[in-house]
């Protein structure tokens, strides 16, 4: 049977009712053979034009099939790339766009974020790289791109790598949804670097929609911090968390920058140790052949004992591990630390002072160097600049602890300060003081570790101090005890067992330098600086005690 014979099923039903009703009629009387002919001829026309129809639509795809693409060779897939031969291609670069010459011809390598038609004649793609995005249109020519290529554009799935060649184009308006909103590119050739075959598991657009839309419309699709954890390579693709891990790669550089100009010796510590770093409990135990091991809390024995081989002044940028079930905003079980330790010649506080310069050296040149990713960031995350001032402020423990009071806390003068005390701390200082980063000196002797020097003037305090930001603590320090003896007693009184720390006690039996230190909480730092609300934003790939992967 010819296919064109049928028809639908809605028409044939159309027609069995009528014909049905030519049989019974409406008054339920038989109707005569002149109208039930009638109803005959009309699905007799019926079926012609659908053969018709049929006879036109393969006519059509005939010819097209039968047509030769004249643009097949400026589109399509490019074989996997297994180095078999380098070129002399210049290459350039999205965020370069911004200098090139309008008119100019350039050869891109870019992530398809997006890609829309307007009609068969045209195609818009949005392409990425990095924290940069610039507008791309393919549009149907008679010589060099066919309708066929506009297709193929539009088809490529979101997330494939390409590579173009196109024109450098000034457009009648600035793209405003664009990194690069002056220029655009009309391409001349694409091909596929290589396809996404999988449908990514959420938007670029929703993956980087700011906050504020979704006060405005809260219907809007929002991706939760876990989906995005789940699928962290799509969610490091997004430009915002780009821009958040350049910042982060920023702050290392800056860091290391400031001590090297100050004669400091990177170090590298082991992270495999015989005994908890600090005689606690929160540490991982880990088998180790035919014994015990633990990964390290801190590298904070390893730094002293360079002091007391005369290192004079050390750091280290290195993962620690802390074994805290705590499930909050800022904790997480492993977390990378910027830690310093140095002597000194009369007093604490020259270490104290230095590391407040060197907190000032960062954000200063946060704003600087990389005012770009601040403002990629701050589209989806808005915050305020962070205020600081040109010398850091210092305040005594026992000041903040008059401050509180004035404020309603109670608190009593040997009391660690909680994290609610230190936010309300934070917004003190802030209005009184004009600043959102501080130190604060001079903690209670209970509340810091056994190595910790106590304050000769004050007892119950020491020779202690934290670095605050944004009203959370963002590193703690203080002058460490050289002298092996008045050690081993302070160890003793914490109750823990000096054998354990023995190597650690010895290391000081032969003369040490007076000095100090800190430790930092790289990602802690940046999670305040941006204002993020959560330090699994700043995380690589996070760590707490509920997430092991990926």
């Amino acid at each position: 049977m010819d296919p064109t014979d049928t028809i639908s099923k809605t028409e044939e039903n159309d027609l069995s009712v009528a014909l049905e009703n030519v049989v019974l009629g409406p008054d339920g009387q038989p109707l005569s053979k002149k109208a039930l002919k009638k109803l005959e001829k009309e699905k007799e026309k019926l079926l012609l034009k659908q053969r018709r129809a049929a006879e036109l639509a393969a006519e059509k795809a005939a010819k097209e099939s039968s047509q030769v693409d004249y643009a097949a060779s400026n589109y399509g897939y490019s074989p996997m790339n297994q180095s078999t031969e380098k070129t002399n291609t210049e290459w350039l670069s999205i965020r370069d766009l911004a200098n090139a010459t309008v008119g100019s011809s350039v050869i891109v390598q870019a992530r398809v974020q997006t890609s829309r038609p307007t009609g068969a004649r045209m195609c818009f793609l949005v392409l990425r790289d990095g924290t940069y995005t610039v507008q791309s249109l393919v549009i149907a020519n008679k010589d060099t791109i066919s309708k066929q290529m506009v297709k193929f554009a539009d088809n490529i799935p979101a997330e494939s790598l390409v590579k173009i060649v196109a024109k450098v184009v000034k457009p009648d308006e600035p793209v405003k949804s664009c990194t690069i909103s002056e220029l655009e590119l009309h391409i001349d050739t694409i091909f596929v670097v290589s396809k996404a075959t999988e449908t990514i598991p959420f938007s670029m657009e929703d993956a980087t929609r700011p906050q504020t839309e979704f006060i405005k419309d809260p219907t809007l699709v929002k991706v939760n911090l876990d989906t995005r954890l789940d699928n962290r390579v799509i969610d490091l693709r997004t430009t915002t968390n780009n821009a958040i891990f350049k910042i982060q790669a920023a702050v290392c550089r800056l860091f290391r920058e400031f001590l090297d100009k100050r004669e400091f010796i990177e170090i590298h510590s082991p992270k495999i140790i015989s005994a908890a770093s600090e005689g606690g409990a929160n540490v991982f135990k880990v088998s180790y052949f035919k014994k015990s091991a633990y990964l390290a809390q801190s590298p904070q024995f390893y730094k002293q004992m360079c002091i007391a081989a005369d290192f004079g002044k050390v750091y280290e940028i290195a993962p620690v591990f802390r074994a805290e079930d705590s499930n909050t905003h800022r904790h997480m079980t492993e977390y990378i630390g910027l830690d310093l330790e140095m002597s000194f010649k009369e007093h604490y506080h020259e270490v104290m002072y230095l590391i407040g310069e060197l907190f000032i050296h960062i954000f200063s040149n946060l704003e600087k160097q990389y005012s770009h990713e601040i403002e990629i960031i701050n589209r989806q995350y808005p915050f305020e600049p962070l205020k600081f001032t040109d010398k850091p402020l210092k305040l005594d423990f026992k000041d903040a602890v008059s401050l509180l009071r004035e404020a309603g806390v109670e608190m009593g003068d040997h009391d660690d300060l909680s994290t609610a005390n230190e936010r309300i701390l934070g917004k003190i200082v802030r209005e009184k003081y004009d600043t959102d980063f501080y130190m604060l000196d001079k903690f209670p002797l209970a509340v810091r570790p056994f190595y910790t020097m106590p304050d000769p003037n004050n007892p119950g305090y020491s020779n202690s101090y934290d670095f605050f930001l944004r009203g959370e603590e963002i590193m703690s320090g203080a002058q460490r005890i050289h002298d092996s003896n008045f050690l081993e007693e302070r160890v003793k009184s914490c109750g823990v067992d000096p054998e354990t720390v023995r190597d650690y006690i010895n290391a000081f039996k032969y003369g040490c330098s007076p000095h100090a230190g800190g430790g930092v909480g790289l990602e802690r730092v940046i999670m305040l600086y941006l204002n993020l609300g959560n330090i699994r934003r700043t995380s690589l790939f996070p760590r707490d005690p509920r997430r092991l992967d990926p």
